[in-house]
């Protein structure tokens, strides 16, 4: 895709949504750490729904500590793998307090080294929280990069790589939540709806229904 499709495109997102924001719900970057966390193969809505309740008490790396692994899965055990993601998530808040003065560092390399923090998760506090451009690339960001014609790159990876390298600095603060958001509600996995889609002019999806 050349540099001016890909221009028209983002621009077009940003004239909808000028300063798209994450869609889970958080009070602060621990929070919005943990709901990251738990976002992982669940949906915002489920996640949103769960730290509803927890996040009025619960705020802080020291409240986590207090609250347990047990008490914590009282109140995530709607979203699926909540054993593990509480352990990871008491963990994650035991090294905040140990080796972070409580806060949540602006470093890749030291997040993705907490429990419960993979590359994708990193980049998402890293953008949320700090500002930096990064892009996190999940089922959404794969899938409507493919079928715009951003990457024919199929693993994460790879694809975010091919991403970083084709859209301009201008965009990237906001790129991937654009692309998040467009596969969330008009690039649908099963039944795109091509028929209102902004950028179906520029869109390379063959399968398109114009």
């Amino acid at each position: 895709m050349n540099l001016n499709t890909i221009n028209q495109i983002f621009t077009i997102f940003s004239s909808l949504s000028k300063e798209p924001k994450t869609e889970l719900e958080y009070v602060n970057n621990f929070t919005l750490a943990v709901a990251v966390i738990l976002s992982a193969q669940a949906t915002d809505v489920s996640v949103n729904k769960a730290t509803s309740r927890l996040f009025k008490t619960y705020r802080t790396p020291e409240d986590f500590l207090k609250l347990g692994e047990d008490n914590l899965k009282k109140y995530i055990k709607t979203i699926g793998l909540y054993n593990i993601k509480a352990k990871n998530i008491i963990a994650f808040s035991r090294i905040l307090v140990d080796q972070y003065n409580s806060n949540v560092p602006n470093s890749f390399e030291e997040l993705v080294k907490m429990p419960g923090i993979g590359q994708k998760t990193a980049n998402v506090i890293l953008n949320c929280a700090f500002g930096k451009q990064t892009i996190a690339v999940d089922t959404h960001v794969a899938r409507v990069s493919h079928r715009i014609g951003l990457t024919q790159e199929t693993k994460p990876k790879k694809i975010e790589k091919d991403l970083l390298k084709q859209i301009p600095t201008m965009w990237l603060t906001h790129a991937h939540h654009w692309l998040i958001l467009h596969g969330r509600y008009i690039c649908k996995a099963r039944k795109p709806e091509c028929f209102k889609c902004p950028i179906r002019h520029l869109c390379e999806y063959k399968s398109k229904n114009l």
